[in-house]
């Protein structure tokens, strides 16, 4: 997750054609150098090595539902209350979390499975399905979006860092979640 050093993954008011809010784009500046051979290229072909995700309903409609295919056709599995329509392309609904993980894992194989979204983040911790964070951390102030991790998130949760990367514009951070 790209974030704020005030720990917003998008500005306010994020809608339908303004998925990231207002000014929120700033959060992703880093990915301008996705295609370089520096650290945020590295750090993006990372992402892209992924064999599976795992996204929440609500970025995956302010998405356009990366019109049924997020990368190199990997299994969509997207957290709903609400499993109202068909998904297109490798999408699949799922309304408990537990069982989107395990598939989500099993659709993965050997490979990492990425987690969007700041609710499917929320919901995979308190679920105890997270296994690893990584922030993208960007030094910029919003003073308001969409958090990662509300007030009332859950917690006690402790974290080890196993990597720190230094990127043009970004610090690539990366954590073991270790539950209580």
């Amino acid at each position: 997750m790209s974030m704020t050093l005030d720990g917003f993954v998008t500005g306010p008011d994020d809608r339908h054609g303004q998925g990231l809010g207002r000014g929120g784009g700033r959060i992703f500046d880093w990915l301008d150098d996705r295609h370089s051979t520096g650290v945020n290229g590295d750090v993006y072909r990372e992402y892209l090595a992924t064999g599976a995700l795992i996204s929440g309903r609500r970025t995956y409609e302010l998405a356009d539902r990366w019109g049924g295919d997020h990368h190199d056709g990997v299994p969509i599995h997207v957290l709903t209350h609400h499993p109202d329509d068909v998904p297109p392309g490798s999408a699949r609904y799922f309304t408990d979390v537990d069982r989107c993980a395990d598939e989500a894992r099993q659709a993965a194989g050997d490979k990492a499975v990425m987690a969007h979204g700041a609710g499917v983040a929320q919901a995979l911790l308190a679920a105890r399905q997270l296994d690893e964070i990584e922030i993208h951390l960007v030094p910029v102030l919003l003073g308001a979006g969409r958090r990662l991790f509300p007030d009332d998130g859950v917690g006690p949760v402790e974290l080890e860092l196993i990597r720190r990367l230094e990127g043009r514009g970004v610090t690539h951070l990366r954590y073991v979640v270790r539950y209580s």
